[in-house]
């Protein structure tokens, strides 16, 4: 099957094609065609492949590859993220941190709480909690509480377009809730830097949500650089799940998962330029597997439940261990950790799993030595999922 999409320009760093040096020279990068055809593809495409199938053999390649995949997942599910606004201050006083935001005439303030350590000596590294945390956060860890929905709304098809991000940006900005939670994430950190009476360490934070939420985190994670940790949690399709994955449970395992044509009628955290592709995910030049790609080489931290269908477990394993052949590329493999368990409600965190958190934030928040090599699963001959059913290339080493 071929779809013919016709969008914008858009600038990226892609090589000149007939390129074969290691590495390319400045200068030497092009943006995609502006009439580009999708062709139906079953298995997860490949990262270390250009659009236009250019293959990436070197980590400035894969640079240009990482920008060209950030700019696929905004044009065609995410929405744009906007750049910093023409002006952002803000302050903080008595454990709120105050945002102000500014784009034309159009103007926004919105406010977290930032809790104070029990332990520890500031500054302290600190968790967005994406709708508050339901991980275990150390006492000597700041949390800073971000309320998403008031910056994107999310109960239903009719949240489209509601949250001060839309007041900013208009009713009709490409933007789908995930993304817009992503640009309100980043001024946090914009205030954060500006500000003091804080004892907030901005080169040590992380990011974390569950379930919808932990679509978020995720999300922010990899669009956010700022961002040293992502603790994504039970995320399902749309966040750690592959959408092809999901699809194959549902319409040949007879497995009730969370798919893409279900997702899109569910909420607004999709762009509505995705909507094209829900009944064909095939034509997606890209599938979640990339995500974990936009965040390496920073740490991340799946974390799965793999008693609950309605997440994907089989795509959620699958999708993320093939996430992490990228970090392998990267000589990183010890900064992505994938843990699934069962057994037990969703977003509560089962002893078992605490430890491989504890781990990534010491590591990653901490600057504490810790050991991340951490890629469980309890389900049955790794959930069922097959990595030759889906994947038929090959991992380069770009280090």
């Amino acid at each position: 099957m071929v779809f013919s999409y016709f969008i914008a320009p858009l600038l990226l760093a892609v090589p000149i094609l007939g390129s074969t040096s290691s590495a390319n020279p400045p200068g030497l990068c092009r943006a995609l065609p502006e009439d580009i055809t999708f062709k139906s593809n079953p298995d997860l495409p490949n990262p270390f492949a250009f659009f236009d199938g250019h293959p990436v053999e070197s980590q400035t390649q894969w640079n240009c590859r990482r920008e060209e995949i950030s700019q696929l997942f905004q044009r065609f599910e995410l929405g744009t993220l906007p750049p910093r606004p023409e002006s952002v201050n803000g302050s903080f006083s008595n454990g709120v941190l105050t945002v102000n935001a500014a784009e034309g005439a159009n103007s926004i303030s919105f406010q977290v709480q930032i809790s104070k350590p029990a332990n520890g000596t500031a500054p302290f590294p600190a968790v967005i909690a994406i709708g508050g945390s339901s991980l275990p956060i150390p006492s000597d860890v700041s949390v800073i509480t971000f309320n998403n929905n008031d910056i994107a709304l999310q109960n239903d098809q009719s949240s489209r377009g509601v949250g001060k991000f839309f007041q900013l940006y208009g009713t009709n900005h490409s933007a789908g809730a995930l993304i817009a939670w992503t640009w309100g994430i980043s001024r946090i950190i914009d205030v954060l830097e500006m500000t003091e009476g804080h004892n907030i360490d901005v080169k040590r934070l992380g990011v974390t949500g569950c379930s919808r939420n932990g679509k978020g985190a995720y999300v922010a994670g990899a669009f956010e650089p700022r961002i040293a940790l992502t603790l994504v949690q039970e995320s399902g399709s749309g966040g750690a799940g592959c959408w092809r994955i999901s699809d194959h449970m549902l319409n040949f395992q007879n497995i009730t998962t969370q798919t893409a044509s279900e997702i899109v009628q569910e909420n607004v955290w999709f762009s509505e330029n995705f909507n094209p592709f829900v009944n064909n995910v095939t034509l997606l030049p890209f599938d979640h597997h990339m995500l974990a790609g936009l965040v390496a080489p920073r740490g991340l931290l799946v974390i799965d439940n793999t008693g609950i269908d309605w997440l994907g477990p089989e795509s959620v394993w699958g999708c993320q261990t093939t996430g992490r052949l990228i970090y392998d590329a990267l000589g990183v493999s010890s900064s992505m950790g994938v843990t699934q368990e069962g057994n037990h409600a969703h977003c509560a965190l089962p002893a078992d799993q605490a430890p491989d958190v504890d781990a990534f934030i010491t590591r990653f928040l901490k600057n504490q030595h810790a050991n991340t090599t951490i890629v469980n699963t309890d389900g049955a001959n790794n959930v069922g999922f097959v990595a030759s059913d889906y994947v038929n290339w090959k991992v380069p080493r770009l280090h």
